[in-house]
């Protein structure tokens, strides 16, 4: 092959890599607005844990104080 015939054939090759870079570009974007909705919702859900742990613990205590107070009031 002459450098005639390479040259469509290299033309060809730089366009399919431009395509597969140009996928890649597109594909790392997707994934750094998916990774930030992700963390979000992480952030969101870990607050949301906090919270239910606060008001399981407030329960807790209630309940045990409750309980406590009626055992007195079995013993008197």
């Amino acid at each position: 092959m002459d450098s005639e015939d390479q040259n469509p054939v290299m033309d060809q090759d730089l366009k399919r890599l431009e395509v597969r870079v140009d996928d890649l570009i597109h594909a790392v974007t997707l994934l750094k607005e998916e990774n930030k909705a992700l963390r979000l919702k992480q952030e969101s859900l870990v607050a949301e844990r906090a919270e239910l742990i606060e008001k399981t613990e407030l329960a807790k205590t209630r309940v045990e104080s409750m309980i406590t107070h009626l055992k007195s009031m079995e013993t008197s």
